[in-house]
């Protein structure tokens, strides 16, 4: 009931939506910003790239690093035993054999090698694959002829291997009472100015991916990327789309099968490590080291096993290496073996197991064993 006087009040409110929007649209800040609606409304959109990039980076972290760096974490240097010396002479003396750029693991290259047995108990390296610590392996391989009561080593690196093999010798020659009778190195490049160009190129820009992209030590997305393009050429031209689906589709699952799925394959970390070996060039301070005796021990015999025709190695300047290891090791009264093959290539004994067998049995043994038999005082430095 409405009192005297005073209007009748309304028995319905009126609301209107467009006139609260049209109320907000004048209050808010930038109302007025007629000109740059279109700037505006771009950088608002703009904005959530980088949180769906976070997103995505988290992601990736998540799933392709994290898991394969804590396996990583889990491995360690390790050495497998392959066959037991097939002349009783070498019961003493163990052989390790270390492979190159790429390869983790010794024993299948180790396995075509029968003939070192001649020269000892034969041994494969197996690498950590968070990284190399020579040091490390030298007090493993230690620990390991210690047992098996085997004062004499040889080493056998191939390719970036040798370099790998030198400075363990370095260690146990210098630091250790094992003597160490031979280092046996296959197409190794002494430093690298001994890798040819477009080896070298390509190891420096895998640097400097693994150097600023966070988390490509371990990631396997990258790995898988870096293989497809080393492959491209495979499938890539020609065909209805401009590449060939079905080789395509032959590369994705070899690259899945050998290198991404594959965990005995060398990691992105440990390749970045045995390329920096290449790169630190301490291979020649290390034959310095090898080219005088040490504690009562005489220098080791150096072996360089490489193709009769330099250019037959495509990776490894091998005359390049051979000029730095007379320079170092050789001379009249050097420690020097160089054996030329005809059918090899770069470090592939895998491939020509009969020929680098054949040179090995009849060249790289009897110098070893005569070398061996020479007192201390016939092993002077070379000047």
């Amino acid at each position: 009931m409405a009192l005297p006087g005073y209007p009748r009040p309304s028995t319905a409110v009126e609301y209107d939506d467009r006139r609260r929007q049209a109320r907000l649209r004048e209050t808010r800040l930038g109302h007025d910003w007629i000109d740059w609606r279109r700037t505006r409304l771009i950088l608002l959109r703009g904005s959530l790239i980088p949180l769906v990039l976070i997103g995505l980076f988290a992601q990736y972290l998540a799933w392709d690093v994290m898991p394969e760096r804590a396996r990583l974490a889990r491995t360690e240097p390790a050495v497998m035993p392959i066959a037991g010396p097939s002349d009783p002479r070498a019961a003493d003396t163990a052989v390790f054999d270390l492979v190159g750029l790429g390869v983790l693991d010794a024993t299948d290259t180790a396995q075509a090698l029968p003939s070192l047995s001649k020269l000892g108990s034969v041994w494969a390296v197996r690498y950590d694959n968070t990284g190399i610590d020579t040091k490390v392996i030298a007090d493993l391989i230690v620990k390991v002829t210690a047992a098996a009561r085997a004062p004499n080593v040889v080493l056998v690196g191939h390719s970036m291997g040798g370099v790998i093999a030198l400075e363990i010798a370095s260690h146990l020659h210098t630091g250790s009472d094992r003597r160490v009778l031979a280092v046996m190195l296959d197409c190794t490049p002494v430093d690298l100015h001994a890798v040819r160009p477009e080896s070298r190129d390509q190891g420096e820009e895998m640097l400097r991916w693994t150097g600023w992209i966070p988390g490509a030590r371990e990631s396997r997305l990258l790995r898988f990327t870096v293989e497809m393009y080393a492959r491209h050429e495979r499938f890539m031209g020609g065909g209805r789309y401009g590449f060939r689906p079905e080789r395509l589709r032959e590369a994705v699952l070899q690259v899945l099968h050998d290198k991404i799925l594959n965990s005995d394959i060398a990691s992105n970390g440990l390749i970045e490590a045995q390329f920096k070996a290449i790169v630190a060039g301490g291979a020649i301070d290390d034959l310095r080291a090898l080219a005088k005796p040490a504690a009562g021990k005489p220098r080791p015999a150096i072996v360089f096993i490489r193709p009769h025709d330099g250019y037959h190695d495509p990776i490894v300047d091998v005359d390049y290496s051979h000029r730095v290891l007379i320079d170092q090791v050789g001379g009249v009264n050097g420690t020097l073996l160089v054996i030329t093959t005809r059918n090899t290539a770069h470090a592939n004994p895998i491939q020509r197991p009969r020929e680098y067998n054949a040179v090995i049995e009849q060249q790289a043994v009897p110098f070893i064993r005569l070398l061996r038999q020479q007192p201390v005082a016939v092993a002077a430095p070379p000047r």
